[in-house]
């Protein structure tokens, strides 16, 4: 194949040429298209064998002589075995490191770039508050690439034992930022936040230095006659806590609940996988209660403003979690216990009160199955035994103490 002659191009073609690509030789290509002129260098890498093909800008800032001068740059690289690709980001990398940046700056570049991925909108605020209270003020300043173990440790160890949960999402956060900082060539060596094989070995271990806090349980005995007050009350958010209790559902997932996804013909609410903190779709089955309450809130559906089953004062919006929670506590007549608790009040009388295998609770909850052995069970949703158990609850919750056969 014939070389293409060296500056083929004139200033007038360069400003005039229609959607192409033109070559001016020396490896120098001018794409064409629409109102885009670019310049760009082709070549056969010394390196690697492969063709290659480098941006160096565009004819509004590179004129066609300083594009035949950076072609000829590069053209003398690939005579010395050099692949210009790789010697410009070798070059930018350096550059960067020159640059000094600061923890807090990297810090804020790498919560830019990630949150658009993050599913939690608030992620990106999260995130730049517990930094800006517990790590910026330690080390936010200092550059990226002279953080140490001493300087995480700093910010970690006055709230490691007092505030654990916080230290330890702090802990993967910083070494997040120390990653991605060392992949764009800001700093070098080990991540000095790593828990594995380097924190572990100085701090104590989570679980031996906090208390897991529970949820706070209404006991099973006392659940009929919270129910009954439930009943009584009879406004929006009392049916929605006697929903919760009777599904053995999240509050989240009962107060974003719509119409759409049930089907009271077949008793049937199905949950899609988006709001489920599993992220797969899950089937309750509906007691004859539980469909109660729902046909008790149809009058409410036409002249609320969206297609909540529990919609809240605010048109177009659901119940407030706080809502639930004053709700119970009135018909309980305590603080003492949440509407999360319900659930854990579900898996105790499932286990005590009941013979049922343990993965059919586990299953009803919406829990994650682990075991090799029940996680067989996923392969179904043993729907019919959950609705057994799911009546009998319902029957229980209402203080009828329905005899199994």
């Amino acid at each position: 194949m014939p070389r293409i002659s060296h500056n083929r191009l004139s200033a007038r073609a360069v400003a005039s040429l229609k959607d192409g690509v033109f070559a001016d030789g020396g490896n120098l290509w001018l794409t064409v298209k629409g109102n885009t002129r670019a310049w760009s260098v082709r070549y056969t890498s010394p390196v690697t064998g492969k063709a290659r093909e480098m941006g160096i800008g565009s004819t509004r800032t590179i004129s066609l002589a300083d594009a035949r001068e950076r072609a000829a740059v590069a053209r003398k690289m690939i005579a010395d075995g050099l692949d210009p690709i790789e010697v410009r980001q070798q070059e930018r990398a350096a550059q960067k490191k020159e640059t000094g940046l600061t923890f807090e700056q990297v810090a804020l570049c790498y919560i830019k770039e990630q949150a658009p991925g993050w599913k939690d909108r608030r992620g990106e605020a999260i995130w730049q508050g517990s930094l800006r209270q517990h790590v910026f003020p330690v080390f936010g300043s200092k550059q990226v690439g002279s953080v140490d173990t001493d300087d995480v440790l700093k910010a970690l160890r006055p709230i490691w034992t007092r505030l654990t949960e916080t230290a330890q999402r702090l802990r993967g956060r910083i070494e997040r930022i120390l990653d991605y900082a060392r992949s764009q060539g800001w700093r070098e060596g080990e991540n000095p936040a790593r828990w594995k094989g380097h924190l572990a070995t100085i701090l104590p271990k989570p679980g031996a230095v906090t208390t897991v806090k529970h949820h706070a349980a209404v006991p099973c005995r006392d659940l009929p006659v919270i129910m009954q007050a439930l009943q009584q009350s009879r406004g929006t958010a009392a049916r929605a806590v006697q929903f919760v209790c009777l599904t053995a559902a999240r509050s989240g997932e009962v107060r974003g609940a719509v119409w759409s996804e049930i089907d009271m013909q077949a008793r049937m609410w199905s949950i899609p996988a988006e709001r489920m903190k599993m992220k797969r779709e899950h089937r309750v089955p509906l007691s004859d209660r539980a469909v109660a309450i729902l046909q008790e809130m149809l009058p409410l559906r036409a002249a609320a403003k969206g297609d909540w089953l529990f919609p809240g004062q605010k048109a177009g919006r659901p119940l407030s979690d706080v809502a639930l929670s004053k709700a119970l506590h009135l018909a309980a007549g305590t603080k003492d216990v949440t509407v999360h608790g319900l659930r854990s009040t579900f898996r105790d009388w499932a286990a005590e009160e009941t013979d049922y295998p343990r993965e059919v609770a586990e299953m009803a909850l919406a829990h994650a199955i682990g075991d090799k052995v029940e996680a067989a069970y996923r392969r179904g949703d043993l729907l019919e035994k959950r609705r057994a158990l799911m009546d009998e609850w319902a029957a229980y919750c209402c203080g009828l103490h329905r005899n199994r056969p």
